[in-house]
């Protein structure tokens, strides 16, 4: 099963790696964008980070790290913006949720994001929802 319980979101956490989901299209067709939301266990708390890229994949190139980010005029989106930081894993999730849309049910392991990624390119990026039925999170929920 690719999403996480809950106890492996936090135990991911706990032991310092990030977990991540992705959040769907951003922009208009003639400029396409992806953006995904990733919690990281900092020194003494969690950060919560959106990513928004440039949509320059294929089913071959699925990094999305290595994408170029979606505007091209902010430096901090080469780390991904900083949503914000939480004093522990289920506050940094409930930050995810409330800032980027995110949903509980749908967080994986750090870079299983690509596979999400794959998933979308392969079904010819649906804007209104995921390729298994779950709508986008609302883009006014952007940070």
């Amino acid at each position: 099963m690719r999403y996480l319980a809950e106890s492996f979101i936090f135990g991911a956490l706990r032991r310092g790696r990030s977990v991540e989901q992705f959040l769907g299209p951003v922009g208009p067709p003639e400029r396409r964008g992806v953006r995904y939301v990733e919690v990281r266990a900092a020194r003494t708390s969690y950060e919560v980070y959106v990513h928004a890229v440039e949509d320059v994949g294929h089913e071959s190139f699925l990094d999305l790290d290595s994408f170029p980010p979606f505007d091209q005029n902010s430096e901090e989106e080469e780390f991904g913006q900083l949503l914000g930081r939480a004093e522990d894993p289920q506050s940094a999730l409930v930050l995810a949720e409330e800032g980027a849309g995110a949903v509980r049910g749908r967080w994986v392991n750090q870079g299983v994001v690509q596979d999400e990624y794959r998933d979308f390119v392969r079904v010819g990026r649906p804007a209104g929802m995921s390729p298994d039925g779950y709508p986008w999170p609302d883009l006014r929920t952007d940070p």
